[in-house]
Order: C-alpha cells, then sequence, then structure tokens
C-alpha cells in the first residue's frame, strides 16, 4: 500500500522549500517507494482562509496519514492576534494532536562547507550528530509559575517571576529510548546531558537514563553536565554521535548545534511520539524577505523528509539515499544563496539545488 503523506507548507518561503522535498521523494519511486499525496493549510494562510491558523480539516488530514513534513509558520502580520490564534500555534495543536515528546534535530557539516562554520574548518569538518531533545516537560510546562512578591530572602517584597522545573520517571523514560534507539542507527554512542550536581531533577534525569541504557548494551553511554556540553560543542564537535537531554538544555543545545553549519537552512528536524506517525520541518522561520525570489535553501526540508523516510516510513534504505545525494550535490559544488561561492561552486537557485539532488538519486 502507497504511504500517505501530508504536506503542510505554510508561509513564506514554506511552499518552495516543501515543493522541493516532494520532488526529491518523487524521484525514489524506481526504489520502491510509492506514497499518496495531500496537501493542508496550517498557519498565516489557514488563519487568513477559516480564521484557524490549525483548521479541522487539516486536522483530519493529519489523523489520517502514515506522516506529515511541514514547511513554515510565521508572520508579524498577525502578532497582534490572540495567541492560539497565531500562526505558530498551528506546530502546538498538531503536537498536542499526535502526543510527540521527542523532538530530533540531525546537524552534519560536510567537508565541503566546513569553511561556513565560525569555527575552524578542521574543527568542524565532517561532524554528523543528532540532538534529541524531550519536548513537554521541563521548566517550561511545569506547575505552578507565575509572578508574585518574593516572600522571603534578601529582596523580600518585590516583584518575582517563577518557574517549575519537573520531570516524571516516565517522561524521561520514554524519551530515552528514542535516542538509544537512534543511535542503534548511527554510530552507537549517546551522551546524555544534565546538571545532576545542582538539580534534582537532572538527578533523576540520570538515574533513568542509566536504566533504560541497561537494555541497549551495544550502545555506549555519557554522562554530562551542560556547560561542559556546550563546551565539548565548541572544542570538538566531531565527537558527538546522540545527544539526549532534557526540554530546556536541548532547546540551547540544538540551536548552538545547529549554529555550527553556518546556515540555518541545514539541520532538518522531526517531533515525534509513541506512534511512527511524527511531525517533520524543516525547522527555520518563514523567511519573508526571500519568499517567492527562488533563494531559499530547501536542504533542511529535503533532510526532514529524510528522517521522515526514517522514523515514519521505516525506510532507513531510502534516508541513506537522500543523505548520499545531498552530499553527494555538495561536494559538486552546487550553493544556495547564502553560501559562500568560493571557486569550483555554483551559486543554484532553490530549485535547481532540488533538480541537483533528484539527478544525483538517479545516477
Amino acid at each position: 500500500m502507497p504511504s500517505k503523506i501530508v504536506f503542510l507548507p505554510g508561509e513564506g518561503i514554506g511552499p518552495e522549500i516543501v515543493a522541493e522535498a516532494r520532488k526529491v521523494l518523487n524521484a525514489l519511486k524506481p526504489y520502491d517507494f510509492q506514497f499518496e499525496a495531500c496537501e493542508g493549510a496550517v498557519g498565516g494562510v489557514a488563519y487568513e482562509a477559516s480564521g484557524q491558523p490549525l483548521p479541522e480539516a487539516t486536522l483530519d488530514l493529519v489523523r489520517q496519514a502514515d506522516a506529515v513534513l511541514f514547511g513554515a509558520v510565521g508572520d508579524p502580520r498577525f502578532d497582534h492576534l490572540d495567541r492560539t490564534l497565531r500562526p505558530e500555534h498551528a506546530i502546538l495543536g498538531l503536537r498536542r494532536e499526535l502526543g510527540l515528546y521527542a523532538y530530533l534535530k540531525h546537524v552534519t557539516v560536510p567537508n565541503e562547507l566546513s569553511g561556513l562554520s565560525p569555527l575552524r574548518p578542521e574543527r568542524v569538518a565532517g561532524m554528523d550528530l543528532l540532538v534529541v531533545r524531550e519536548l513537554n516537560g521541563d521548566v517550561y510546562t511545569g506547575q505552578p509559575r507565575g509572578r508574585r512578591r518574593a516572600p522571603d530572602g534578601p529582596f523580600a517584597g518585590d516583584r518575582e517571576g517563577f518557574d517549575t522545573m519537573r520531570y516524571a520517571e516516565g517522561e524521561v523514560r520514554r524519551v530515552a529510548r528514542v535516542a538509544f534507539e537512534a543511535s542503534r542507527q548511527r554510530r552507537g554512542r549517546v551522551a546524555s546531558v544534565d546538571k545532576s550536581n545542582v538539580l534534582e531533577t537532572s538527578g533523576l534525569w540520570r538515574e533513568i537514563v542509566g536504566e533504560v541504557a541497561q537494555g541497549y548494551p551495544d550502545v555506549s553511554l555519557t554522562h554530562l553536565y551542560a556547560d561542559n556540553t556546550l563546551m565539548q560543542l565548541v572544542s570538538r564537535p566531531t565527537d558527538f554521535d546522540v545527544i539526549l537531554t532534557g526540554n530546556l538544555f536541548g532547546d540551547l543545545i540544538a540551536d548552538a548545534a545547529s549554529t555550527l553549519t553556518g546556515s540555518i537552512a541545514m539541520a532538518g528536524s522531526a517531533m515525534l511520539g509513541d506512534s511512527p506517525k511524527g511531525i517533520c520541518e524543516a525547522g527555520h522561520g518563514t523567511a519573508l524577505d526571500i519568499a517567492g525570489t527562488g533563494r531559499a535553501n530547501p536542504i533542511a526540508c529535503v533532510r526532514a523528509a529524510a528522517l521522515m523516510l526514517r522514523h515514519s516510513l521505516d525506510r532507513v534504505d531510502l534516508a541513506e539515499r537522500i543523505e548520499a545525494a545531498i552530499a553527494d550535490v555538495f561536494a559538486r559544488g552546487f550553493r544556495t544563496a547564502e553560501m559562500s561561492a568560493g571557486a569550483g561552486t555554483r551559486v543554484v537557485s532553490t530549485s535547481e539545488m532540488g533538480d541537483a539532488i533528484v539527478e544525483s538519486l538517479a545516477s
């Protein structure tokens, strides 16, 4: 049976990059891959059409799908609206609908693109890591939270903001399994990141991750403190395989890792839950200033399609084909507008980059 894939382009450059990812998926048909495609409206374009950033018709498509590929949402024209009506609320609604709790960010720096990194090329060349971030818990969602007058301490009576960092055992256990399973498809190394030297939440995190690791004797586990992880990420980024961490630390680490590529349009993302169906996305903004100009880099969205094949559709072979094609395209000198075009390289448009990947898949 063909896989059912829902494409949710969104706005800005979203439709352009999703079109290229879809083109790449179509090029996989000779490799025993068939899919039924449908498209839904999300974000600002959905709000303009229906008054909701995530219409019920789109949710119905998602419920019936095997996999979902998301483009990008966000437009300052809607910032005056209630938060539940803003374009970005579409992502939150999808996360709740599908019960997604693990966020994956795949970050690579091919040798040919190491010169784009803010680090020295020899330090970052060949980096290939996966950040697995718990998505629903931690200080972002913990209760109680709010504002009040400080009840004690040297500033008693002052205005005070407070949030609660908390994790239940089951939350840690399920995201840890995602990281260990992902590492089995990679190089078999997990670095679990916490601050167990000062935080009770992190102490529990470290204990539970250690227990989960016992079920994966083929995967090595290292525990790191969050501050040390960021230092290691800058000094020895190629040492990492899979980084497992909580919501707060993962937010920082995933962005820091992506920065090492030199372009925010290079790292694909996925949000997963207990079922194979998740939301795979480019993970960057709508870039409204270049929308429609053919300057958008589709690589992150194409990589998101590879993550979709790997985690939602159980076609690891095709995910690896896409990654190999991307590496080949870079080796042949193809670059998009935001990349430095040195000797032996060629700046191409959004669609031309997609065409080059398709050509590589066919060769």
